[in-house]
């Protein structure tokens, strides 16, 4: 064999050795990736925990959502109901769950804000146990009257209230409504009375009943009663008027800068990986572009809150100022957590 020949062998031979130490450092290189690679998510059903009872406002806008959501992401996302302690019971058990985005929890500016106000022993601290995901709805209350007051709107009210005593009806001590009650009060001038109940729907009654003389509500409760001729709507305690009743104003029509709007956003258990929070994020906010959840979001009197986790964070920074404030101010205390 020549010299030239030899050398060519040589050549091949050097670099068939070098693209097998090649291809074995590559494959070393991508053991600890493969290793530690997040599987496809989800894997299974996805749980959005509603704090409070079926039926009622939070759970409506749950319902609303769910069905879109679990299209986008393959998987059913189903609505479960843990009711108790205004919301904390459910708040805290989203808290002690797999951080896998797999559970996860409506929570509302009642849970968020006023619960972490009212109750500083609360087990569950917002920002050291839950994430914020995206901002899903703004859902402003109605106020509404029994008709045998006699005001016809909100300024034949608040103007009854410095002639005589006046209640208003709430769910009970520390709620949004008693809160939104409180704040109409204060800016307005005017000492209206709270009578607190256990629950939206003894409290509706008895202003159906002439017991009590207005409440603010969410529309699925207090709609049908107006328009049954049972309630008189006074006026709207978001910042704009609602498609459902266009023609009963804003409170902010009479009280500029008023603004009690209830709202709703879904958060996840502090440490779950932040690929899938992105994730969660992205769909819930291509969610509230389907027009049926918009068309339903209206008819519950509200309408889309498209916030993602940055914004949403801000909006309980901003609402807890607002509202520290005004429990400050007007001295407003909470019953003990049931």
């Amino acid at each position: 064999m020549n010299n030239k020949r030899r050398d060519m062998i040589s050549r091949r031979a050097s670099l068939a050795a070098l693209t097998a130490v090649a291809a074995v450092a590559a494959a070393g290189a991508l053991a600890p990736i493969a290793a530690t690679a997040q599987p496809a998510y989800p894997t299974t059903a996805v749980r959005l925990v509603v704090p409070f009872a079926a039926a009622g406002g939070t759970d409506s806008v749950a319902r609303v959502v769910v069905q879109v959501m679990g299209t986008r992401l393959g998987q059913p996302v189903v609505v479960d109901n843990r009711p108790g302690a205004g919301g904390s019971i459910g708040t805290l058990a989203v808290t002690q769950a797999t951080p896998d985005g797999h559970t996860l929890l409506l929570g509302s500016n009642g849970t968020m804000v006023l619960n972490p106000l009212l109750y500083p022993q609360l087990k569950y601290q917002v920002d050291r146990d839950l994430l914020p995901v995206a901002g899903i709805a703004a859902v402003p209350f109605l106020v509404a009257a029994n008709p045998q007051f006699g005001a016809t709107d909100l300024k034949g009210l608040l103007a009854a209230a410095k002639q005589k005593d006046v209640t208003f009806a709430s769910p009970g001590n520390g709620t949004t409504n008693h809160l939104a009650g409180v704040l109409l009060g204060s800016m307005a001038g005017v000492n209206l009375t709270h009578v607190p109940y256990r629950g939206t729907s003894p409290a509706t009654n008895d202003v159906v009943g002439g017991v009590v003389n207005f409440l603010s509500g969410d529309f699925g409760t207090l709609l049908p009663m107006v328009n049954a001729g049972k309630l008189r709507a006074l006026a709207v305690t978001g910042t704009q008027r609602v498609s459902i009743l266009p023609n009963v104003p804003t409170v902010a029509e009479t009280l500029p800068g008023f603004d009690a709007t209830g709202w709703f956003g879904v958060f996840a258990p502090k440490g779950t990986p932040q690929a899938v929070v992105d994730k969660l994020s992205a769909e819930f906010l291509q969610t509230l572009k389907d027009p049926r959840v918009a068309q339903r979001l209206q008819e519950l009197g509200g309408m889309p809150m498209p916030l993602n986790a940055t914004q949403l964070k801000a909006l309980i920074g901003t609402e807890t100022a607002k509202w520290q404030k005004v429990i400050k101010d007007n001295k407003v205390t909470a019953d003990a957590l049931q």
